[in-house]
């Protein structure tokens, strides 16, 4: 990921912290965001929708 990479957390999270956030794209990041500075998870936009889909 790069730093013009947008992250987005769910609006169920509200103001808090203590969340998941992803930046979506051809590859999809995910990263705590009480520890950004940790780095994040980078996985291939075609295996984020499947893990989506079966947790749907």
């Amino acid at each position: 990921m790069v730093d013009s990479t947008v992250w987005r957390k769910s609006s169920y999270s509200g103001h808090e912290d203590n969340c998941v956030e992803v930046a979506l794209g051809r590859v999809v990041g995910v990263r705590d965001t009480k520890a950004r500075a940790a780095g994040q998870l980078s996985v291939p936009a075609r295996a984020w929708r499947s893990v989506l889909d079966r947790l749907r």
